[in-house]
């Protein structure tokens, strides 16, 4: 896995004096990529020559991108962010100046692989949909079950490691008291996604939660001071007109999965600002599976207790065949909805490292379209034309949110 992860690396473009352009790679390779220029300053919102590796120094200007583009990007972006900045400082540092430069190639195997990771994701986080939905109907304790998940998901990333198929990673407890912030909002996400999809529709939850967009301007605007385009206000309107439309008409409504959905979607959104004002000045390289692998064992560590003490000891054989439930089907849909669950992340984090912020965040909507159309048929949710028609509206707001951010880079010009 680490093989994968490292193949599908991504770079941060750069360009040195004399107008050479480089590319910075996981594995130390210099490849010329001028298109690989324009992407990288688009996805800071600067222009090349502030990426520049002669002056000023590099880490300056990796530490302006990672503050400029850092607050627009969503909440599995940032995990990719903060590993990439520090693993370019430290490449960059022991890259050789006179490298040469070795042309692109294979541009349709890495155009299948990445359809390929894209399926994957989409696979992944269907089945885990419906695996834990089916859970959660019939065991109505969404701690435990997300407390199982990052369990399965530490067991998962310890394997690879004593294994050597993962190459551990060295971290300080400067880095991990950095990181600790960001795997707390991390495990409550998560749960709140648990609560709702224990309480309501698939579909329903997958509708609120097209709202991202609309806390990551609000929260960016009151603790960034990042204020909001009208275009971006404009295309807020119809995500929050949808999904109160679809609220309204909705068969499986409750407050509590209501409530619950919209708790994931302000700390999910929430990152961005602890991530900013928690940054490391001195960090170790942490690539982006690295530093997933890391959150995922520290959130089984804070959310294990709290399970225990809110709701007890519910997941042993005993318990289960006492409350009439079939263990079997418990513990296999469990297992499987665990293991899709970090799976589903974690190809995520390598899709990142093949594209752009922006093309993730619509490749996140289509797959939000996928996984409630999936839902509704597997199980044959009720939906009203006017349920339709509401969630419709909030994922084309979507789209037009995910469009306008693709544009607004394009109209940056070099100084």
């Amino acid at each position: 896995m680490q093989g994968a992860a490292g193949a599908l690396s991504p770079a941060i473009s750069c360009i040195g004096h004399g107008g050479s352009s480089r590319k910075i790679y996981g594995s130390s390779r210099l490849r010329f990529s001028p298109f690989a220029v324009s992407q990288a300053s688009k996805a800071c919102r600067l222009s090349p020559v502030q990426c520049s590796i002669g002056s000023p120094p590099l880490s300056s200007s990796l530490d302006q991108c990672f503050q400029s583009g850092f607050g627009r990007f969503s909440e599995n972006q940032r995990f990719l962010l903060y590993g990439r900045r520090a693993e370019v400082k430290a490449r960059a540092s022991s890259t050789p100046d006179n490298a040469e430069a070795k042309p692109e190639s294979g541009g349709v195997v890495k155009t299948l692989q990445l359809g390929a990771l894209f399926g994957l994701w989409y696979l992944f986080n269907i089945y885990f949909n419906i695996f834990n939905k089916q859970v959660l109907k019939v065991y109505p304790y969404p701690v435990t079950i997300t407390a199982v998940q990052f369990a399965v998901g530490s067991s998962f990333v310890l394997l690879m490691w004593i294994t050597n198929l993962l190459k551990r990673p060295k971290i300080s407890l400067s880095q991990i008291a950095a990181i600790l912030p960001l795997a707390a909002v991390h495990t409550l996400g998560n749960l709140f996604t648990n609560m709702s999809l224990g309480k309501v529709a698939v579909s329903f939850t997958h509708t609120i939660k097209a709202m991202e967009p609309f806390f990551s301007v609000l929260l960016s605007a009151l603790f960034l001071g990042e204020k909001p385009s009208l275009l971006v206000l404009l295309s807020l309107a119809p995500i929050v007109g949808g999904v109160g439309l679809a609220s309204l008409t909705e068969v499986s409504f409750n407050w509590a999965g209501f409530w619950s959905a919209m708790a994931s979607n302000v700390t999910f959104q929430s990152r961005n600002v602890l991530s900013k004002k928690l940054m490391i000045k001195k960090e170790e390289s942490l690539d982006n599976i690295s530093l997933f692998s890391i959150i995922t064992i520290l959130s089984f560590v804070l959310l294990a207790p709290v399970a225990l003490v809110m709701e007890g000891v519910k997941f042993t054989p005993t318990y289960l065949q006492s409350a009439g439930l079939n263990l079997k089907e418990i513990y296999v849909r469990s297992l499987l909805s665990s293991l899709c669950f970090h799976a589903y992340q974690q190809v995520s984090y390598m899709i990142l490292s093949q594209v752009t912020p922006v093309t993730h965040s619509v490749g996140n909507c289509v797959k939000r379209v996928v996984v409630i159309v999936t839902s509704v048929f597997f199980f044959r949710t009720p939906v009203s034309p006017i349920n339709s028609l509401g969630t419709g509206i909030a994922l084309a707001g979507v789209f037009l949110y995910s469009w306008i951010k693709r544009l607004k880079p394009k109209k940056l010009k070099s100084p």
